[in-house]
């Protein structure tokens, strides 16, 4: 469970047609770029703001810091963190190219 002062968030980047997104899934943000570097970048930074605006209410309750990922986002991290079998050299199919992925902390 995510709090102003620790916690986990887990993030995506991927592409979408011309478009770099990235993703936070705990708490809903998506930024978008032309640079999967510089939509990474953007998120950190909303991230930073959105906590940050978090600590400035000084909300007891934490339901902001800790949302339910959009369904189609959870269906992607689910495959990118799905156990990957050595014998299955098949790829998975997805209509995204992820460039990176993983969780950061707060």
């Amino acid at each position: 469970m995510n709090t102003l002062t620790k916690g986990t968030f887990r993030h995506i980047v991927f592409k979408d047609g011309d478009t770099w997104y990235a993703v936070a899934l705990e708490f809903n943000i998506v930024e978008s770029s032309d640079d999967p570097k510089l939509a990474f970048f953007n998120l950190l930074q909303a991230v930073s703001g959105y906590i940050e605006s978090a600590k400035k209410i000084k909300g007891t309750r934490f339901q902001s810091l800790n949302q339910e990922a959009d369904q189609e986002y959870e269906k992607l991290w689910s495959i990118l963190t799905a156990p990957k079998k050595v014998s299955s050299l098949k790829p998975i199919k997805s209509p995204y190219l992820v460039n990176m992925y993983g969780v950061s902390t707060i």
